[in-house]
């Protein structure tokens, strides 16, 4: 239900800007002018206590002076009388506010005055608001109406995206800069989104994730209001990366996590403002392409030549035809012209513009690709020669009644920009773009909002107990997750160690229990083959590192392994996290990982293994056996799992797992909790 205390952000029946004036170049002028389009709709009162009226309408000198309670007052004045306006509006009567000031003192009073009054407020230092459907415009410049929502932690990032919108004929349907979010938040105004029947799609820009939980659950509630939420936010620094305890802390970056609560919530995170409104814009005409497989047509070998590369670093996959498939596409252009994908027309769209459609049928009856990119000068002719205007939009409308339907796309990169024909092509749902990047990372951008159409993390109601430090510890975890580990034995002193020696397979493995980085430590010694290879390291290790518990164990000796990473942490703003990589002493140098807000099921665990660039590995590299994928999935659904049930433990790795054809064996295991952690 839509949240009542925000009603006059939406849709005020009175609104007041404190602070209006006639001079162009102050906020009080546009904010006043902007009010004074709501009229008759709502009521419009100006304040200013040093002139009579500002553009032509009556003024006040202060808010308890109107003849009615303004629902929702503006604050436009300095910074040093906005707790006294505050007061004054507060006595009138009002509920809610506006700030636009920015450097506003005793702003944690200021919002304890306002709370305890039992008022709201958005900012201060927002840049505005804007509500096509109820005329509502209260900040600075012009918005075109239309169906883009743009909730912005930075003003100015949003106000650019507005006029980058207008630029390519896309309209607001409602803009809000949140400012410093002292009292309504980002959270707030997105779950105030979800039946707003203007938006389709919304732009959110974010500098912090703080209570990523409820950001997740509210994007998620708006895709299933079917809205598309596209996120922009800055990119991480590498401070939090330096100061973590495990490999797992190491290697994800805020990005990494703020990627998966995306796909968790059915969003995708874009890299600028540019690549947010080339993707708005495809979605607002389009479907989303059912899967990866993109053929491409081209007017030239070279075009054709950078859009396969394009396509390939954008994720796309450009595969080559059957063999049928290239003889019906040769059957219809010049000898020689190239027919695996790319596609060249070879001059053939020159001598029948048809062509682009024949061949766009040919490719989507095929059923061997799921979508179709045409790159160059079609879109162009018209535009050039005006005698073939009327062709070409004939042959756009046969483009665009093929791209009907939900199982094929279809984008078009032409050497025109605003040619009649790319203006028909878009007026007919189909997107099309002036630069080939464009065309292929939207289209690609696309894909992965179709492959990602959001999840709800959902244990298994798993009860985990909190072990004590330790790597003996970590192996009793193991055990109780079900996840197995090399047969061992614990030791405090030097005959423990031999009788370990005794008793368990050669070759063994000596490790400290204590440490949580052996390797580096020297911690750890493999491949002991003998009672005196293992008496010695452990008195190599006993001088470094003195009384405590250590760990004998068989190695691991299984051919044809591979060494992988699963680890979770609970992230300081989206909660328990899942990570899966390349794994081993060399992680962070491969940094090839997968991560994922835990927990996750073994569907979802199968596709971050999916993800990695080690998968050849697992599946068997040049001859060798594949490894036991599902088993590793099972692992990692394990590890999800554990973090996620004990809000206590801060990290859990296992690094290595030894994948092999037969199983899966956890080498070493990290538990962090918050008794662990150092303050």
């Amino acid at each position: 239900m839509p949240d009542t205390s925000l009603a006059p952000f939406r849709n005020p029946r009175s609104v007041v800007v404190v602070g209006a004036s006639d001079d162009h170049a102050k906020w009080g002028y546009w904010l006043a002018r902007g009010a004074l389009t709501g009229l008759p709709e709502r009521a419009v009162y100006l304040v200013n206590a040093n002139v009579d009226s500002v553009q032509g309408q009556k003024t006040y000198p202060k808010v308890s002076f109107l003849p009615t309670i303004p629902e929702l007052v503006v604050l436009s004045v300095p910074a040093r009388f906005i707790a006294e306006v505050v007061e004054d509006s507060l006595a009138a009567g009002s509920k809610a506010f506006l700030g636009i000031t920015s450097g506003v003192p005793g702003e944690e009073a200021l919002k304890k005055r306002i709370i305890e009054a039992g008022a709201r407020i958005i900012g201060p230092n927002s840049l505005g608001l804007f509500d096509a459907a109820s005329k509502l415009q209260l900040a600075w410049g012009r918005f075109t109406p239309g169906h883009l929502a743009i909730v912005s932690q930075s003003g100015q990032l949003g106000s650019e995206l507005a006029i980058l919108g207008a630029r390519a004929g896309l309209g607001v349907s409602r803009f809000v800069s949140v400012g410093n979010q002292l009292d309504v938040n980002a959270v707030e105004i997105l779950g105030d989104l979800t039946d707003h029947e203007e938006t389709k799609i919304v732009a959110l820009y974010l500098e912090s994730f703080s209570g990523g939980a409820k950001l997740v659950e509210t994007i998620r509630d708006l895709t299933r209001a079917g809205k598309t939420t596209l996120v922009l936010t800055t990119g991480a620094s590498d401070g939090s990366q330096r100061l973590a305890r495990s490999h797992t802390g190491s290697l994800t970056s805020a990005l990494d996590t703020v990627d998966a609560a995306c796909r968790a919530a059915g969003a995708i995170r874009v890299n600028s403002p540019g690549e947010l409104i080339n993707l708005a814009r495809y979605l607002c005409v389009a479907d989303r392409p059912s899967g990866r497989r993109t053929a491409l047509i081209s007017d030239s070998g070279g075009q054709g030549g950078i859009a396969a590369d394009v396509a390939a670093r954008a994720g796309l996959h450009c595969q080559v035809f059957s063999d049928a498939l290239q003889r019906r596409l040769a059957a219809i252009l010049p000898a020689g012209a190239a027919v695996s994908n790319p596609v060249d027309l070879a001059g053939a769209g020159e001598a029948n513009l048809h062509v682009y459609a024949d061949l766009v049928g040919v490719l989507k009856d095929s059923g061997e690709v799921d979508s179709v990119v045409l790159s160059g000068y079609f879109g162009r002719y018209g535009e050039d020669t005006a005698a073939l205007e009327e062709l070409e939009l004939e042959v756009s409308d046969r483009l665009a009644a093929l791209a009907e339907g939900r199982d094929f796309s279809l984008v078009v990169h032409s050497m025109s920009e605003s040619s009649s024909v790319v203006r028909r092509l878009w007026e007919r749902g189909i997107p099309c773009y002036p630069v080939i990047e464009f065309a292929l990372q939207t289209l690609a951008s696309a894909a992965r909002l179709a492959e990602a159409p959001g999840r709800v993390p959902n244990a298994r109601g798993r009860t985990v107990k909190e072990p004590a430090p330790g790597y003996w510890s970590a192996r009793g975890l193991l055990k109780e997750l079900g996840i197995g580990a090399p047969v061992g034995m614990l030791a405090q002193n030097r005959e423990d160690v031999a009788r370990a020696g005794q008793l368990l397979r050669y070759p063994l493995v000596l490790k400290v229990d204590w440490l949580e980085h052996k390797s580096e430590n020297g911690g750890v010694k493999l491949g002991l083959g003998s009672a005196e290879q293992l008496l010695a390291a452990f008195d190599d290790m006993y001088r470094l590192h003195g009384d405590g518990q250590y760990v004998v164990e068989e190695q691991d000796m299984r051919e044809n392994t591979v060494e992988v990473l699963v680890g979770a942490r609970q992230d300081r703003d989206f909660g328990p996290v899942v990570t899966v990589g390349a794994g081993g002493t060399e992680t962070e140098l491969h940094k090839d990982i997968s991560v994922e807000l835990a927990p996750v099921d073994e569907s979802t665990a199968l596709e971050m293994i999916g993800r990695l660039k080690c998968l050849p590995l697992l599946q068997g590299w040049r001859g060798r056996p594949a490894t036991d994928i599902a088993a590793l999935a099972r692992i990692v659904v394990a590890v999800s799992e554990a973090v996620a049930a004990s809000e206590n433990i801060t990290d859990f790795e296992v690094n290595p797992i030894r994948v092999a054809p037969e199983g899966a064996l956890a080498v070493d295991a990290l538990v962090l909790s918050k008794a662990t952690v150092k303050i």
